[in-house]
Order: structure tokens, then C-alpha cells, then sequence
């Protein structure tokens, strides 16, 4: 049996993983977008690299519809490393996967090819997983392990950022000068916990925000670095366009003001890409 850390993770054993990978990352090889690899991560109950020993195709009236250019596979993998997870796992591994087809039409030949899984356990069974989506199995070599570790660690760290579901108020208070002013914008949370964004204006400098977690506004809070788990949980979450609803003034010059300081904060969080393809 493969199992978890005591702790529920193990960033060491992502060395391997790490080692196995440089040299495509070094070259470019790397795909998958930090929101792409969020979205596996944070929804994954565990995170396994397996390598791939065999796999055979599936005719989707067995398992329901695939989507066009791919075919559905029963994959026979060698468990390498538990990434994340408490549930122990068996040396082999069986599970379904998604895969894209080739350019004529094939199902791409994978044995030995060292994947990331996200997935969750079957009970009763430590040697099947079954995916979190058909897409969930990961060629390695598409994966930014940095991300992925400090994704595996901020998850389960008690300070993470919480999921935001969107806006809940906002309000402006100008200042005594011209110019002057803060927006605050308060934030819906999927666990009801506290958080929220203050846009502060001072005469003649650009604006500055940051996020606050907790009941008390940090006034040193600045925008969350990109390819972190802050980052995702704004850029990923907020609607690009500040809800009327959400306005608390009812004077239209502070109501276009916390608008446009919404803006700022939109801009300066940049897209949230995702493409995933594998």
C-alpha cells in the first residue's frame, strides 16, 4: 500500500515528479494554466503520479458519450508517489480516462508515460480510483510542479485564502481632498467567512488594494501575486463587472466611483486562462 503523510500530504515525495519533468518545463512543454491545474487540485481528494502500464479503448455505449476527437480508455497504471491524500492506495491502479485522439484519429500510445491523477477513492477497493473528470489524468511533463506543490500546500494551510462566490456589498467613502477616497468591497464566501477588497485613492498616485481576510482590514494588503491561490480565488471568481446590486450609495458619483475602482482591481487580476487539452 501507497499511503498519505500523517499530515494528509506529502510535498517530498512531488520530488520525483519534479526531476521527471525539468527538462520539458525548461523547454516549454509546459500547458496546463494555473487555473487549470486549481481547478484539478483543489477538487481532488487525492493527487497520485502513476505511470501508465496499459490502457485499452472503451466504446462509449458501455460508459455514456464522449466528446468529439476523443475516446474513453480503461487505464492500468503503477502507482509512483502519493501527492496528496489519506486514504491508502495499492501499488497498481485501475481507472477511466478521457484522451485525446490523434491527429489520424488514434488513441495516443501512453505506456510508460508518467501521468498526474486527480481523483477520488472507490470504497472498498484500494487498487481502483475513479477521476474527477474524464480529463483528470495529466501527462507530467504539462505540469508546473512548483505550482502544483505550493497549490498541494496552500489547500490544507488554515490561513488559505477562502472560496469567493461573488460580490456581496460595496460602498465609496471620498476623502477631504480631491481625489481622495476608498471603495471597500465585500466579498460572498462559500463558508460565510469574512472577506473583502479596499481600493484606497490618494491625490495624485495610483490606486492601491488588497485583499483582507478576517474581521479586521489589513492596511498593508496588497493584490495577491498571480499563479497563487488568492490570485485564483479573485480572478476566478468575481464577476468581471461590478453588480448594481451590490451598491450600497445611492449617490451615482460614488456609485460610478466604486464601479471604477472595481475596474482597477479586474484589470490588475488579468484573466483567469484555461485551456485545458490534453
Amino acid at each position: 500500500m501507497v499511503a498519505a503523510a500523517a499530515a494528509g500530504i506529502s510535498l517530498a515525495v512531488a520530488a520525483p515528479l519534479a526531476a521527471q519533468n525539468s527538462a520539458g518545463e525548461a523547454a516549454g512543454e509546459s500547458s496546463i494554466t494555473y487555473a487549470d491545474l486549481a481547478d484539478l487540485t483543489l477538487d481532488a481528494p487525492l493527487a497520485i503520479t502513476a505511470e501508465v502500464r496499459r490502457t485499452s479503448r472503451i466504446d462509449p455505449s458501455r460508459t455514456g458519450p464522449v466528446r468529439p476527437g476523443w475516446a474513453r480508455i480503461y487505464v492500468e497504471a503503477e502507482t509512483k508517489s502519493l501527492l496528496a491524500g489519506n486514504t491508502p492506495i495499492g501499488e497498481k491502479l485501475k481507472y477511466l480516462a478521457d484522451v485525446k485522439l490523434t491527429s489520424r484519429g488514434k488513441v495516443p500510445k501512453l505506456k510508460g508515460e508518467t501521468v498526474v491523477l486527480f481523483a477520488r477513492p472507490v470504497p472498498g477497493s484500494s487498487d481502483e480510483i475513479q477521476l474527477i473528470a474524464p480529463d483528470a489524468q495529466v501527462p507530467a511533463a504539462k505540469i508546473n510542479t512548483v505550482s502544483l506543490r505550493s497549490l498541494l500546500a496552500e489547500k490544507l494551510s488554515p490561513d488559505a485564502a477562502p472560496v469567493v462566490t461573488g460580490v456581496r456589498d460595496v460602498l465609496h467613502t471620498p476623502g477631504n481632498l480631491a481625489g481622495e477616497g476608498e471603495t471597500q468591497i465585500f466579498l460572498k464566501t462559500k463558508d460565510g467567512s469574512p472577506a473583502s477588497i479596499a481600493v484606497v485613492r490618494a491625490p495624485g498616485q495610483p490606486p492601491v488594494w488588497g485583499l483582507s481576510t478576517g474581521e479586521l482590514v489589513q492596511i498593508d494588503a496588497r493584490p495577491p501575486r498571480p499563479g497563487t491561490l488568492e490570485w485564483y480565488r479573485l480572478a476566478c471568481s468575481l464577476p468581471a463587472a461590478l453588480p448594481a446590486e451590490a451598491q450600497l450609495a445611492s449617490d451615482p458619483a460614488l456609485r460610478q466611483q466604486a464601479a471604477a475602482d472595481y475596474q482597477v482591481v479586474i484589470e490588475q487580476l488579468g484573466p483567469c486562462e484555461r485551456r485545458r487539452e490534453f
